[in-house]
């Protein structure tokens, strides 16, 4: 009997736009039902994220949610009505609210609750619980925020591979692991480092499509 690989697949519901080479993974739920969510390209929207819309709020406004180009979003996040503009990063389990908008390039850390109509800064990094201006970003950081864009976007394209069994989604993962020794352009577009060549050994279990 053969195995397969399962995890919970992403949910898109209602007036939802995603851009070219967007990626929305496993267990997320982007509900557009009162009000319309926009995704721009090459945005990852990682897992169990929960994005959502509100018609009216608390100033009567009606409100969207918009994420831009090269945008990361960690983990377990809650967006709500509000907007991540291109190359902005929100950290694992934070929370953005209703008309609470990240410029460009900002970051939010992770766990941080960024309350309703706040705006954090282009080039900063805001932390807490309601959240606050922390620091401005490393340059280092800032080319974090572009790599990790790249990096999701090839990631997405190994990940697509749902219809896969377990023992072929293995045996790719191993081939990837190859390939990354001997490519340049595959190494930086994974963003993998590794300092010696590895010897892969394909066991003939491995490269059965048969069970074990």
């Amino acid at each position: 009997m053969r195995r397969f690989l399962w995890r919970p697949v992403p949910q898109v519901l209602g007036d939802v736009k995603i851009g070219k080479n967007s990626s929305i993974w496993y267990g997320c739920v982007l509900g557009g039902d009162v009000n319309y969510i926009q995704v721009g390209v090459e945005t990852n929207i990682q897992d169990n994220t929960l994005v959502h819309v509100a018609k009216t709020n608390a100033s009567g406004n009606v409100a969207p949610t918009i994420i831009g180009d090269k945008v990361t979003v960690g983990h377990n996040v809650v967006l709500h009505g509000c907007t991540s503009e291109d190359e902005a990063f929100v950290g694992m389990g934070a929370t953005i609210l209703d008309g609470a908008a990240v410029e460009k390039g900002a970051m939010v850390a992770a766990g941080a609750l960024i309350t309703q109509n706040t705006r954090v800064p282009s080039g900063q990094v805001w932390v807490g619980s309601p959240a606050k201006f922390l620091r401005h970003l490393t340059e280092e950081e800032q080319s974090f925020i572009a790599i990790s864009a790249k990096s999701y976007a090839g990631l997405a394209e190994i990940h697509s591979q749902n219809c896969k069994t377990f023992e072929e989604i293995e045996v790719d993962k191993l081939t990837c692991k190859k390939w990354a020794q001997q490519s340049d352009d595959y190494d930086s577009h994974l963003g993998i480092r590794c300092e010696k060549p590895l010897q892969i050994a394909f066991p003939d279990k491995m490269a059965s499509k048969g069970p074990y």
